[in-house]
């Protein structure tokens, strides 16, 4: 197995498939158990009692490993998801999501009115498509 850390170093590391990831920190970060977070294909790799072949880790897999500052072994511990789905590689569509595109395509079909149907737009309206465009463009550059 391959240890990355945040540095870009690397270090191989040699478990058996029936190794815990319990066992794995103990014997590669000793007395920083606590501290030590390894992340496997995006999941934090919680539960201790795990063990390497339950969680598929192979030969010449990556563990990325996060050493935390201010954990302790009081830190609680979230429910392990289980296997990933295969059908759900990506991120998930929520509405934070496609909030921007829909304001951008909502202001984009707002000047495109404006252009070509000018007789309908007055000059307070033109103002406010304009203020909306210059918030809409610093809340965006803001963001990202």
């Amino acid at each position: 197995i391959r240890l990355k850390f945040l540095n870009d170093t690397e270090e191989v590391a040699v478990a058996r498939p029936e190794d815990t990831v319990g066992i794995l920190k103990s014997k590669y970060f000793p007395g920083q158990e606590s501290q030590m977070k390894l992340i496997y294909r995006g999941q934090l790799l919680q539960d201790q009692a795990r063990t390497l072949r339950s969680l598929r880790i192979t030969d010449n897999c990556v563990i990325h490993c996060h050493r935390s500052r201010g954990a302790t072994a009081a830190t609680p511990a979230l429910p392990d998801p289980g296997p990933a789905s295969p059908t759900a590689p990506g991120l998930p569509l929520g509405g934070g999501t496609l909030m921007v595109p829909t304001v951008m395509v909502v202001l984009a079909l707002g000047w495109y009115f404006r252009i070509n149907y000018r007789q309908l737009f007055t000059a307070p309206a033109t103002v406010s498509l304009i203020g909306v465009t210059v918030l809409v463009t610093f809340l965006a550059f803001g963001v990202y």
